[in-house]
């Protein structure tokens, strides 16, 4: 299932204000966690949707025993643990208590703790709310048996910190990093958008249609869109580097080799620009190798669609990825383009 982007923006925002909430403990743990189940649903992160708001109230259980399904979410939370039974087997057992639950049992514990200290009060385990007056030993077993379980209690609530603040921090710089790299493909498309009409009018109308293709469901629109890639690639080689006779290279020692040049070399026509009007190798290097690359790969893709294979395009994270280079390198000899102009100027 697609995200937009106001889920996507909102989930980092989110992320980052868990972080805060965990780090300067400013909110409760089991509030945490269903801000992060919120923020798994804004991910569209299904399961750990459901893990987290049963991390916070409990998980679900029978007397039969513990579903699969919830056998399986308590793995992915790292709730299961090995224990030994009677005869000395291991066996593996799920944490099913909540949060919440933890929380408040941990905050009483300390509160009866506090009072345990007064060799003259002590608590009946029968009723908590019931005052007695102990002996000096079982006031001592009382006060070792509420640290006994405040730092079991303590710890468990230490691994569900933990388990969250994994999740969370992960999410926040997946979403930081792909905010980073959107922002940047959005000043490439924005400068190769307000300069792609003056020089290939028609490419500016190619590329709407590549937009409307990404943003359908159908497998054969993604191929279509990146079609539409290697016709603005070929518009692009008609404009800068017409077709023209093969071109000789001396490579010395009386042997040569012959450049193709004509109407369907549309990539040595692009490279043959670069290295006739940059005076950088680096940048020869570069965008020569990557128009080469991605020339190949939509040649390849045109030729078995004209062969009738079907879903040459399996997934629409490739048919973007081939936009993008394209962007890049339409972006590229744009830029060399207006750079000529200024030096002929």
């Amino acid at each position: 299932m697609q995200i937009n982007q106001d889920s996507l923006n909102e989930a980092l925002k989110l992320s980052e204000e868990i972080l805060g909430n965990i780090e300067l403990g400013t909110a409760s743990l089991s509030n945490c966690s269903l801000k992060a189940s919120r923020l798994a649903r804004l991910l569209n992160d299904f399961e750990y949707q459901r893990i987290f708001i049963f991390e916070s109230s409990g998980y679900p259980w029978n007397p039969n025993g513990l579903p699969k399904e919830i056998w399986n979410l308590c793995k992915l939370a790292n709730r299961i643990i090995v224990e030994k039974d009677k005869e000395g087997n291991d066996v593996e057992k799920a944490k099913l208590g909540s949060i919440g639950a933890i929380e408040i049992e941990l905050d009483t514990m300390k509160d009866s703790l506090k009072v345990a200290h007064d060799p003259n009060i002590s608590i009946s385990y029968a009723n908590p709310n019931q005052y007695i007056a102990p002996t000096n030993t079982g006031n001592f077993v009382e006060r070792k048996n509420l640290r006994d379980s405040i730092s079991k209690n303590s710890q468990f609530l230490s691994q569900r910190q933990a388990f969250i603040y994994e999740y969370v921090s992960n999410k926040y710089y997946e979403l930081k990093y792909s905010k980073i790299t959107a922002d940047i493909f959005s000043r490439k498309r924005k400068l190769v958008d307000d300069k792609i009409g003056d020089l290939i009018p028609l490419s500016a109308q190619k590329f709407a249609s590549v937009y409307e293709n990404l943003n359908s469901e159908n497998t054969e629109d993604w191929s279509n869109a990146v079609h539409s890639c290697r016709r603005i690639l070929q518009d692009m080689a008609d404009r800068v580097y017409p077709a023209r006779e093969d071109k000789i290279i001396d490579l010395g020692a009386g042997r040569t080799r012959s450049i193709k040049l004509g109407v369907d070399n549309y990539i040595n026509r692009i490279i043959a620009y670069v290295e006739e009007n940059s005076d950088s190798e680096r940048f020869e290097d570069i965008v020569g190798s990557n128009i080469k690359y991605l020339g190949e790969r939509l040649d390849a893709i045109f030729k078995a669609a004209q062969k009738g294979s079907h879903n040459i395009i399996a997934t629409r994270e490739e048919a973007d990825r081939y936009v993008i280079y394209t962007y890049l390198i339409v972006g590229d000899i744009l830029d060399l383009v207006e750079t000529n102009k200024i030096l002929q100027a």
